[in-house]
């Protein structure tokens, strides 16, 4: 499990990334597409086409972070996208 702090933003990219990009190439698509500072202590996550795997990225205050998970039998279920938004909960 994965436990964010109180406060701690997290964006959710909403369409599925090229998953051969690296925490760099990440970061570019955060900053050139969804205009976020990748260094801001954000939480971004992103998916694959498959939507079986995903990739979190993160700024740890000394380097980032880059967690990638593979599921092997199932894929994550996704919220509906409504205008280019994902509504989550807690």
């Amino acid at each position: 499990m994965i436990a964010a702090s109180a406060g701690v933003k997290v964006m959710v990219a909403t369409k599925p990334v090229e998953f051969r990009k690296g925490a760099d190439g990440l970061a570019a698509l955060v900053r050139e597409q969804l205009r976020h500072d990748p260094f801001s202590g954000t939480i971004f996550v992103f998916r694959s086409k498959q939507a079986n795997r995903l990739k979190i990225l993160a700024w740890d205050g000394s380097g980032l972070v880059l967690l990638w998970k593979r599921l092997e039998h199932n894929a994550f279920r996704w919220p509906p996208i409504s205008d280019g938004v994902m509504r989550l909960s807690a």
